[in-house]
C-alpha cells in the first residue's frame, strides 16, 4: 500500500454517458477513501480547472465516460496544469475515441476488425453505404451510443426513411460496418496484463447503451464458455491493441465472433479507453475471477497513475 493520497475524483460531466460516469465516480470514490485516500469529488462543469486548482490534489481519477472526458479534452487540460492522471492520455484518448482513427492504427499491425467506412446521414436517405445487414454507428462515442443495426426486415425502411428513429438523426457523419454475426465477446487489459473474456448475452436486441447499463438486461458470462483458442486470441488481441495505441491504467476491447468461422470470425470493434467502473461493468467483474478486489483494481490504477 502506498501513502495515502489526496485524490479528486473527476466524474459526470454533460455527455451521454452522465448518468453511468456518476455511478463509477461513486463508486471509486467510496473505494479510495476505504483505501485510506482523501478524496474531493468533482461532478465535471465549465469551472472544472477552477475547482481541481482550489483542490490541489496530488492525483485525478478520471471517471468520465464520452467527451469531453474521453476523448483527449480533459486529458490535455490535466496536461496543461501539470496534474497526474489515471487512464490514458492525450493522444491516446483522441485515436482510441475516433473508430476510424484506432482502425488505421491497429489493422497494420494485423489486428482484425471490420471494414467500413465513413459516411453522410444524408446519404443513408438516397440508398445503403453497404449490402444489408449492416450496422451503423458514431464515430467517436462510447457504451453503444446511437448504434443502429440495418436489415432487410428492419422498419427503417429502404431506402432509410428520414422519419426513421436512429443515429443519422443525432449526427451529421456515421461509422458503415458490415454486421457480423455471432456472439459478443469483451476483453479487460489492466497495465501489462489481459484479465479474462466474458460473453455479453442480451435479452433481447443487441449489447447497447440500455443493455450495459440496465440490471437484468444482459447476462454476462465470466469466464466466456469459448474455445480455449478464441480466449487467447481475444486476450492476445486486447493487449495488443492495449500497447499498440499506448493505453495506460485499464482498456476494455470488444469482439464479435462468428463461430462458424473459427479464429478467423473473431473481429475485434473498439477499444474503450474510460471502461465503466459500476456494478454492472466488466472491469472490476474481470478482475475478480482474478482474484483481484474492486478496491485492489482501484489502488492498482493508481498506483500505474503514478508510476
Amino acid at each position: 500500500m502506498t501513502a495515502p493520497l489526496h485524490v479528486a475524483v473527476l466524474m459526470g460531466g454533460w455527455s451521454s454517458e452522465r448518468a453511468v460516469s456518476l455511478i463509477s465516480g461513486e463508486g471509486i470514490a467510496v473505494a479510495c477513501e476505504r483505501l485510506g485516500h482523501r478524496v474531493t469529488r468533482i461532478d465535471m462543469d465549465r469551472e472544472v480547472a477552477l475547482r481541481l486548482h482550489a483542490a490541489k490534489p496530488d492525483l485525478v481519477f478520471n471517471a468520465l465516460h464520452g467527451t469531453p472526458g474521453e476523448d483527449g479534452t480533459v486529458q490535455g487540460l490535466l496536461d496543461l496544469m501539470g496534474l497526474r492522471y489515471t487512464h490514458s492520455g492525450l493522444a491516446t484518448s483522441v485515436i482510441a475515441i475516433d473508430k476510424e482513427l484506432t482502425k488505421q492504427q491497429l489493422v497494420p499491425h494485423g489486428i482484425r476488425m471490420p471494414e467500413g467506412r465513413v459516411v453522410s446521414s444524408a446519404s443513408l436517405f438516397e440508398g445503403d453505404p453497404l449490402p444489408r445487414p449492416y450496422v451503423l454507428k458514431p464515430v467517436n462515442e462510447g457504451s453503444s451510443v446511437g448504434v443502429a443495426i440495418v436489415t432487410d426486415a428492419g422498419n427503417h425502411g429502404n431506402p432509410i426513411g428520414r422519419d426513421a428513429d436512429g443515429p443519422w438523426r443525432h449526427f451529421d457523419t456515421l461509422l458503415a460496418e458490415p454486421f457480423i454475426k455471432g456472439r459478443e465477446l469483451t476483453t479487460a487489459v489492466l497495465g501489462d496484463r489481459a484479465l479474462g473474456v466474458t460473453e455479453l448475452v442480451p435479452q433481447s436486441g443487441f449489447y447497447d447503451y440500455d443493455a450495459k447499463y440496465t440490471d437484468g438486461l444482459t447476462t454476462h458470462v465470466c469466464p466466456a464458455q469459448i474455445p480455449a483458442d478464441i480466449a487467447d486470441a481475444c486476450m492476445r488481441m486486447a493487449l495488443d491493441a492495449h500497447r499498440l495505441l499506448g493505453c495506460k491504467g485499464t482498456s476494455r476491447a470488444d469482439f464479435r465472433w462468428d463461430e462458424e468461422a473459427g479464429e478467423a470470425g473473431l473481429y475485434l470493434l473498439e477499444v474503450n479507453t474510460q471502461p465503466g467502473m459500476t456494478p454492472l461493468s466488466l472491469v472490476p467483474e474481470q478482475a475478480k475471477l482474478v482474484g483481484m478486489s474492486y478496491e485492489a483494481l482501484v489502488q492498482a490504477i493508481i498506483d500505474e497513475a503514478r508510476a
